[in-house]
């Protein structure tokens, strides 16, 4: 194999098929990135066995081939080569090193054969949809903070995507819990995803596609299966093993009775929630909203070094109510909405908070509270 590509390029295919290479691996193979180079492209490909992304570049090909390359090795090596260089890659004839060229700089890494790599082959994917890239990225950014990373509840460590109809239009639906909190977003469903099984995308599945889609003006091609997801944006294909479990019925935990209607300023509120739970030990300790009519006191008390109070003028009407919640799942939740209110729902200090920054919202997340 021997092959001239532009520096650039290659650092930003590199970016994004690297990242998918566990940093520790007991199979050598799944350390490498493989990289073909035909028909004027160079390809590059790595997998963890669960997970795989292909990223495809043009490249001035002098002699067809493929061979493997520790991925972090010459991610750093490229990265570190000056902007506009040349970059040329040769694989010696018994296939057991790959000399990279730039300029006056030369480095000889150790190489694995391409028979040794793993295809994670997808076979058959029956649903196809595209999608803009902007609004499925939105479903993700809006659920992706509350995914469970409690390994024993695997069915919790990732999203769960399903299509429903609701008066007459076809809505695909994310949803995100870890048992504390839970977030649903919805969009319009793309032609060709209304016969979508629900499926559960995985954490690390979910975290490489969002920074796919981030540079990704236009459409995306969505694939699914039983088992599998594929996605192509661009010049970029991943293709994911699915969660094999089965969500939770997420729809019995959304409260439906929340008679208790507080409105407050987004912003105002966040930064309140952030200045007195500076008092507390962790970020996770309970903050008290103590409500009355027009009036939220927000406080916090930490025997070891004192206590906060905060107070805010709010809309809220009903009969006065004290309740706590974890400080930091309140901001998560305060940044994830978009307008300049937040609306919360309650019902008693023990009972599940519906919050939405106005009611009937594509985006809807439930809060359990804290005891304080």
């Amino acid at each position: 194999m021997k092959v001239t590509v532009e520096r650039a390029a290659l650092l930003k295919s590199l970016g994004h098929v690297h990242r998918v290479v566990e940093r520790r691996n007991t199979i050598p193979i799944l350390s490498n990135v493989l990289l073909r180079a035909e028909g004027g492209t160079l390809r590059l490909r790595a997998t963890d066995l669960d997970l795989e992304v292909t990223e495809t570049l043009p490249a001035d090909v002098a002699l067809e081939g493929a061979t493997t390359v520790p991925a972090y090795v010459i991610y750093d090596i490229i990265r570190k080569l000056p902007d506009g260089a040349q970059i040329s890659l040769e694989s010696a004839q018994d296939g057991a090193q790959v000399v990279i060229r730039a300029g006056r700089s030369r480095f000889t890494l150790q190489a694995l054969p391409e028979s040794d790599f793993p295809d994670l082959a997808a076979g058959e994917l029956p649903h196809t949809f595209t999608v803009q890239a902007a609004e499925f990225k939105k479903l993700i950014d809006k659920t992706q903070f509350a995914i469970s990373t409690e390994e024993t509840r695997y069915y919790l460590n990732g999203i769960y995507f399903h299509a429903f109809e609701n008066d007459g239009a076809v809505k695909l639906r994310a949803v995100a819990t870890d048992g504390h909190r839970l977030a649903r977003v919805e969009m319009d469903s793309p032609s060709g995803a209304q016969d979508i099984p629900g499926v559960i995308v995985p954490r690390k599945a979910v975290t490489e596609i969002h920074k796919l889609l981030d540079g990704i003006d236009g459409e995306a091609q969505v694939e699914l299966s039983a088992n599998k997801i594929r996605l192509t944006a661009g010049t970029v294909v991943l293709t994911s093993k699915l969660i094999d479990g089965t969500f939770p019925d997420y729809q019995r935990v959304i409260p439906q009775g929340n008679d208790k209607r507080l409105v407050v300023d987004r912003a105002e509120f966040a930064t309140a929630v952030d200045r007195v739970s500076t008092i507390s030990s962790e970020r996770g300790r309970a903050v008290k909203l103590s409500l009355t009519e027009g009036r939220m006191t927000l406080s916090v008390t930490n025997p070891d070094s004192g206590s906060a109070t905060e107070e805010l003028e709010v809309e809220y009407d009903s009969a006065p109510l004290d309740i706590g919640f974890n400080a930091r799942y309140l901001l998560d939740i305060a940044a994830q909405l978009d307008g300049d209110t937040a609306v919360l729902l309650l019902a008693d200090p023990g009972s599940p908070t519906l919050i939405q920054d106005r009611e009937g919202a594509a985006a809807l997340y439930v809060l359990m509270p804290m005891r304080v």
